[in-house]
């Protein structure tokens, strides 16, 4: 018998997988996500504890990165493990999700029609559609190159979630690492910007990416750990510049 109690975290949350098809039962979506949401119940095992929000995310991230993993023409293996670690799919649930993904993949709705949805259900929630495109760029990395298609698809997913074309860079920025790009274009800002307001922005990127704000505005504990590796980003580029000015 367990010694961890009932407000233990391991007891009082199961795993998203665990969840799925009892909300994706009762969870009414329709278009291309309602279509995946069907194909998801019955296949988990059942718990209707789960948040509606953690359900449509986590199906959205694979119908897109479904979408996106034929955007070089080429289904690599490699993307689908991405996936799979970044939500931390168990051994038990990799064959339902590679179902889901293959009919994603099938589905004559093109990868627009999901982005839109996508948009419309988190029009009030940037951070998740950036949650979202952060989750793309990791897969597109997956093989060690990130192929001219995924960027263009991509880029135009940001577009359709409203993302300007700065944020859109920083966003894609902050994926190819403060060795690679510009620190200032990391923090969202320009090279001219007060210490002050360095500060400022610094301080509002490490807030909107820690963990309970994650979870707080319905991304599934599962992705914790991709927003953990791009704070360490955004912190690098933050040193890079305080160092450079003596601050």
């Amino acid at each position: 018998m367990s010694r961890e109690g009932p407000n233990h975290p391991m007891v009082r949350r199961m795993s998203v997988w665990g969840k799925l098809a009892g909300a994706a039962a009762g969870l009414a979506v329709g278009g291309p996500l309602g279509a995946l949401v069907g194909a998801v119940a019955g296949h988990f095992a059942v718990d209707r504890s789960l948040r509606d929000d953690e359900v449509i995310f986590t199906v959205a991230l694979i119908g897109l990165s479904a979408k996106m993993a034929k955007a070089d023409g080429v289904v690599d293996a490699s993307e689908i493990r991405a996936f799979e670690e970044i939500l931390q799919v168990p051994d038990a649930e990799k064959k339902n999700v590679s179902r889901i993904y293959a009919i994603a993949q099938k589905d004559v709705a093109g990868f627009e029609a999901y982005a839109s949805q996508v948009a419309d259900i988190y029009k009030d929630k940037p951070g998740v559609l950036e949650d979202v495109l952060d989750a793309l760029y990791h897969i597109a990395k997956a093989d060690n190159e990130i192929h001219p298609k995924e960027l263009e698809f991509i880029g135009r997913v940001g577009e359709i979630f409203g993302f300007s074309e700065l944020e859109r860079n920083r966003i894609k920025a902050g994926h190819l690492g403060p060795d690679k790009e510009d620190p200032f274009l990391i923090l969202g800002v320009t090279a001219d910007i007060s210490d002050d307001g360095l500060k400022k922005a610094y301080r509002r990127l490490v807030r909107e990416n820690h963990p309970d704000m994650l979870v707080s505005r319905g991304v599934p504990e599962e992705f914790i750990h991709l927003a953990e590796e791009k704070l360490k980003v955004i912190n690098a580029a933050y040193e890079r510049i305080t160092k450079d000015r003596k601050l």
